[in-house]
């Protein structure tokens, strides 16, 4: 029975390494298709030259997949690095990976009723109720043994609904010892702790992430978790920032132009900004976002006209499916304006598939003209590191026109700009995403910017990574 019994379990890992392997080699194949077809600096980087390399390198990858399919992401990103652009890249779906084993189950005491636990938050003695987080919200409750308190997932960012993001156990008055279980780490168990502060208002995972006790008025929720200090952060300027230095100097932290910090910030302190002849605005670790959301920054410091050189798209079939498909299902954002837009490049790709166009509503090099230049501040001084890229670094090429600007830094920007506006597609397993750019800069070939950065014009050899527990370094 012994002997029947080990026959069955390899069989039947014979066969799981069998679909693991046959499912690597078809993202595989699926993404060496993809970027060969769709992706706009394919022939730029496969010329005589380097298509040796590259097709030895897909060789020796594929002979990887067969012998060990369990590390199938590290062999995908292999074949994206290659192309040496952090726009094209591989992203593990962990949230898509269907298996239940790194589900961890919800304790049977959340029930879901959100209004209970929505009174507990007024019980400060408890860290018990609704929290709010950058990432969503969660339910802190005893666990079934009362010997510890739980995270549990409401709707927070690649964890299911009352799955179990950490547990807390206290140490002492206002600190845990955590158990965290990070969705980039399997859902693996990671050892960490935990303090409370402001009276039970403010949890904070230490060098992670904070929650603020959730209420009825989201705007102050949003206000004290943006606001908040945090005593242990996570290493990196990570907190939006205003700050007047002093009677002649204004700062400003901009840490991503993933939302619209830089504008809400520069129009509440409009008046001292505009009022304080030197002004600091500091963007380490902005890795880009939108370039609409920079573009308050961009008209406070400018001085005169300057070109500024747009984008092309790559028309393929591919790509013209996915933004018919977008239109089909009502994936565009921005409403009738951005249906416009999307039909409007349809046309234009639709004239030329297999090559580059012009978006007709944006145009190509354009000359930038505005109708103010404001008198203050008089200069501007512009903190950049290695962290900065992708819109960080569009925003830098503007500002970078102007004559009240210099740029201060420790080293070169990332250099992550040349093909850009990325969209993402899943692989043919669902347990990979690709990112992949849709545009190339009208700056090629004669003035590249990835792998090169954009260097300071005043090099300060400051830290790259130092610990900030105050709200600014030295």
């Amino acid at each position: 029975m012994r002997n029947i019994y080990l026959l069955l379990l390899f069989i039947g890992l014979a066969i799981n390494s069998k679909s693991q392997t046959s499912d690597c080699l078809k993202d595989f194949d699926y993404l060496i298709q993809k970027v060969k077809s769709d992706y706009p600096g394919y022939q730029d980087k496969v010329t005589p030259e380097t298509k040796k390399d590259l097709f030895q390198l897909e060789n020796k990858l594929r002979n990887k997949i067969q012998q060990y399919p369990d590390s199938c992401g590290k062999y995908l990103s292999s074949y994206a690095s290659w192309f040496k652009d952090n726009h094209l890249r591989i992203k593990r779906l962990y949230s898509h990976s269907g298996s239940d084993d790194k589900t961890i189950p919800a304790p049977k005491t959340f029930s879901g009723n959100q209004d209970s636990l929505m009174l507990l938050n007024t019980q400060s003695n408890s860290i018990e109720g609704i929290w709010h987080s950058f990432r969503g919200d969660i339910a802190i409750v005893k666990s079934p043994s009362n010997e510890e308190f739980l995270g549990v997932s409401i709707s927070y960012e690649n964890y299911k609904r009352k799955q179990i993001i950490f547990s807390l156990i206290r140490l002492k008055e206002d600190e845990y010892a955590m158990t965290a279980y990070p969705y980039y780490n399997d859902f693996s168990p990671i050892k960490g702790k935990a303090s409370v502060r402001l009276g039970s208002r403010v949890i904070e995972l230490h060098e992670d992430t904070r929650f603020v006790r959730k209420t009825n008025a989201p705007t102050f929720d949003d206000a004290l978790l943006y606001s908040y200090i945090p005593e242990f952060p996570n290493g990196t300027n990570t907190f939006p920032l205003a700050l007047k230095l002093s009677d002649s100097t204004f700062y400003l932290r901009i840490p991503s132009f993933m939302d619209d910090n830089a504008e809400v910030l520069t129009r509440k302190h409009w008046i001292e900004i505009t009022s304080t002849p030197n002004l600091i605005i500091d963007i380490r670790n902005n890795g880009g976002g939108q370039d609409d959301f920079y573009q308050i920054l961009s008209g406070l410091v400018y001085t005169q006209p300057y070109q500024c050189k747009g984008v092309e798209w790559y028309a393929t079939e591919n790509n013209i499916k996915m933004y018919e498909n977008a239109l089909k299902n009502g994936d565009i954002r921005n409403g009738e304006e951005g249906i416009r837009w999307t039909n409007s490049l349809l046309s234009e790709m639709k004239r030329n598939v297999g090559g580059f166009v012009i978006h007709p509503m944006m145009g190509g090099d354009q000359t930038i003209k505005n109708d103010t230049i404001f008198p203050y501040p008089k200069r501007v001084g512009i903190i950049i590191n290695e962290g900065n890229a992708s819109s960080a670094e569009q925003f830098l090429l503007s500002a970078g026109q102007s004559s009240k600007v210099i740029l201060f830094g420790n080293s070169n920007t990332a250099g992550v700009l040349d093909y850009s506006n990325a969209i993402s597609e899943n692989l043919p397993s669902n347990g990979f995403e690709l990112i992949f750019p849709m545009t190339r800069s009208r700056r090629l070939p004669d003035h590249p910017i990835d792998n090169i950065g954009i260097s300071p014009d005043v090099k300060v050899p400051y830290p790259s990574t130092a610990q900030l527990f105050g709200k600014i370094d030295q």
